[in-house]
This record gives structure tokens, sequence and C-alpha cells, in this order.
């Protein structure tokens, strides 16, 4: 079993100096805005993968 991916960046402000928050599980703060924010997986979706370009059209 592998561990938990880490956001890369903060949504609100981009930027990439997150830390743990203290609050649980999937929560993170930005030193850079000074805003807390907490990610959550919701599930897969059941109509899959849906792709609107089609290859070799030319577009």
């Amino acid at each position: 079993m592998s561990e938990r991916a880490a956001p890369f960046h903060c949504p609100y402000c981009g930027d990439e100096d997150l830390r743990p928050h203290e609050a649980g599980h999937g929560a993170w703060e930005c030193a850079s805005c000074n805003r807390a924010f907490q990610l959550k997986f919701l599930g897969l979706l059941s109509r899959g993968l849906q792709r609107d370009d089609v290859e070799g059209d030319g577009t």
C-alpha cells in the first residue's frame, strides 16, 4: 500500500509552501496566503472517462 498523496500547490494562491494542518486527515495550511483547506476523495464516477476529441480528425 502506498502513502497518501499530498497536494503540490495551494488551491487559492498556487504557492508550494504547504504543511499538514492540525485539524486532521486531509487538512493542509498554506504559509504563503495563510489559508487552511481540506482535501477529500469523493469516489469514482460511474460513467468513467469520456473524451470529446477524436484522434486523427485533423482539427
